[in-house]
């Protein structure tokens, strides 16, 4: 994957896969640590111990059209390859935490690539999943919340053509502004 954004959204699919009615996705940015952290949370049916185990193993899947995982297995060499560090926290039927962590200025370390696009796919392909996105660099934050936007639609879809340009709109603006700000 060529970009953390691609990660990211794979992450989020196998949320949903795991039955994920919930995705909280993190990504903070400290420049005086010179660290990147990226969190995924969801409130999926979660792994058990042996699961988690395997689960950076390439060849190893819950999948029931591929035989292999690369998604975890790849982040986590992503991380390890810049500097930084990976975990999964999960506990069955309570939902599963990916976290990551890079050092920002590291060579290695990839882009985060279009985070907008990653999350209008995620909110079109998935309208019945809650999206709770943040990004923090710094002291700023942009935040958005499916569950909030929803809330004010009175009855029009989340993935209809228009709320989806108005919510990648909102999405460019903020994270532009957030990069300014910082």
């Amino acid at each position: 994957m060529e970009d953390l954004s691609l990660h990211i959204l794979d992450i989020a699919e196998n949320s949903i896969n795991a039955q994920a009615k919930r995705i909280e996705i993190k990504i903070k940015e400290n420049k005086e640590k010179d660290l990147l952290s990226l969190e995924i949370v969801d409130n999926g049916k979660g792994m058990d111990q042996k699961t988690i185990e395997r689960a950076l193993d390439p060849f190893f899947t819950t999948k029931k059209i591929r035989r292999f995982g690369l998604g975890l297995s790849l982040l986590a060499e992503a991380a390890k390859l810049a500097n930084g560090s990976f975990s999964i926290e999960s506990k069955p039927t309570k939902g599963t935490k990916i976290r990551a962590t890079f050092q920002s200025s590291h060579i290695d370390t990839k882009p985060l690539g279009d985070m907008a696009q990653t999350l209008v796919t995620l909110i079109m392909g998935h309208p019945e999943v809650d999206i709770l996105f943040s990004h923090k660099i710094n002291h700023s934050q942009y935040y958005l919340d499916t569950k909030e936007i929803k809330a004010q639609l009175n009855g029009l879809s989340i993935n209809s053509p228009e709320v989806i340009g108005l919510i990648k709109k909102n999405i460019k603006e903020g994270l532009y502004n957030l990069r300014r700000r910082k």
